[in-house]
């Protein structure tokens, strides 16, 4: 009996500290002083490790795939976008059934750098979809608890993404799934050629 009470308070400390890290992440997002410092940001190898995460999290309960239709970086800062991109992956986790379906997907479209990620969950109704990104807003309450969510993640996403100019694309349909992707801008992009070091032409020999 008393190994259960431990067991619910330790749920209970980590919950809080979760909340307690989410609100100084955006706490930091949203301070006049925290300036973006941009860096060349791998998305491929992040996507990588990300997909390991989810496996790890999901613990077998779900396929989880990975998709790499680009090959280019991005230009921003690699701890916010970790932290964003990272937030819709493991949201996908909590919220898809087990025995469902989640994908990662890292591509280009009209020049804009997009990281999608597609469940096959329950689904959102439309009328909750523009108030996601709100902080702690619960499309449903006793499920959000099950979880282990803070109502803050896509808070986080939201910021993140504000400041590097990006947006966020949510598309639902209820009973069959949701897909969730960060839209970076075109001055973002970083493609191969970018990444190509020119080396000074050979002299003739002789």
């Amino acid at each position: 009996e008393s190994r259960r009470y431990f067991d619910l308070m330790l749920d209970h400390t980590r919950r809080m500290q979760h909340l307690l890290d989410d609100l100084l992440t955006l706490s930091r997002l949203e301070s006049a002083d925290h300036t973006l410092q941009d860096e060349s940001v791998n998305v491929p190898d992040m996507a990588q490790a990300l997909k390991a995460e989810a496996e790890s999290l999901s613990r077998g309960r779900h396929r989880i795939g990975l998709q790499l239709g680009s090959a280019a970086w991005l230009k921003g800062n690699l701890q916010e976008i970790r932290s964003a991109l990272g937030n819709l992956v493991s949201n996908a986790v909590r919220y898809t059934p087990e025995g469902g379906d989640i994908a990662l997907v890292w591509s280009e479209r009209n020049g804009e750098g997009v990281f999608s990620v597609t469940d096959t969950g329950e689904g959102i109704a439309a009328e909750h979809i523009p108030r996601l990104t709100e902080r702690f807003y619960r499309v449903d309450r006793s499920r959000s608890r099950e979880t282990g969510g803070t109502g803050l993640g896509l808070a986080i996403v939201k910021h993140v993404l504000t400041r590097h100019g990006a947006r966020l694309e949510i598309r639902s349909t209820l009973g069959k799934g949701s897909t969730f992707s960060a839209v970076f801008p075109a001055g973002r992009i970083i493609t191969p050629s970018d990444k190509l070091v020119r080396l000074p032409a050979q002299r003739a020999a002789g």
